[in-house]
């Protein structure tokens, strides 16, 4: 059996943060040894904004990697750490390329998405902007609860509360990050995939 490019074993281990609301973060959850072909078959993304999996081209290094995320040894360990029955549960898969400078507002997650979880494919982090931050309240991009760089491999999942508050101070240029959600039911799935090809449509005609 092929080894997994995710260290689930990580999962397991990490501590979780309940308040104000359920997350924790892995550094290094993507294997070292998996980056370079992961990173050769990313997506080519070349528009700010999320764009859905089935929308996208990529190499098989990166299928094996959307493959991991979606499998059964990573849900349940997810599900396990927070204590959630995710088990009838589908996901959705976004990819970022590029931050656009209004991107990073203080924002919570739709109620539909139940939990998301955050991976970045970037090299070692400098700017100072891109850097997601878990917040305490919807106006104060400085109250942070903690700060996460988008260095490559690091994962963040956290339950998607009604007070889940997270924020970036602007950053414009590449930021790449993999997005999945499991979500309340398969019609939350059609939406937003349908959404975000929409808005992925115009914005190739606006790119033209």
């Amino acid at each position: 059996m092929t080894a997994l490019p995710i260290d689930v074993e990580a999962v397991n281990r990490a501590a979780v943060t309940r308040e104000p609301f359920p997350w924790f973060m892995v550094p290094g959850f993507v294997k070292a040894e998996a980056l370079d072909a992961i990173n050769a078959d990313f997506p080519k993304v070349a528009h700010a904004g999320s764009f859905p999996l089935p929308t996208l081209e990529y190499g098989p290094a990166f299928r094996r990697f959307m493959e991991a995320i979606r499998g059964p040894a990573f849900k349940a360990a997810v599900a396990a750490k927070l204590g959630m029955d995710l088990s009838a549960r589908p996901d959705m898969v976004t990819v970022r390329g590029i931050s656009a400078a209004r991107d990073g507002q203080i924002h919570t997650d739709s109620v539909t998405k139940l939990v998301t979880v955050l991976i970045y494919m970037n090299g070692k982090w400098e700017a100072p902007g891109g850097r997601l931050r878990l917040l305490r309240s919807p106006e104060n991009l400085n109250d942070v609860i903690a700060e996460v760089p988008p260095d490559e491999g690091t994962l963040l999942v956290f339950e998607n509360k009604p007070n889940a508050w997270h924020g970036f101070e602007a950053f414009d240029g590449p930021r790449r990050v993999i997005q999945l959600n499991w979500v309340t039911n398969g019609r939350v799935v059609w939406w937003e995939q349908t959404r975000h090809k929409l808005s992925a449509f115009f914005k190739s005609l606006r790119g033209k």
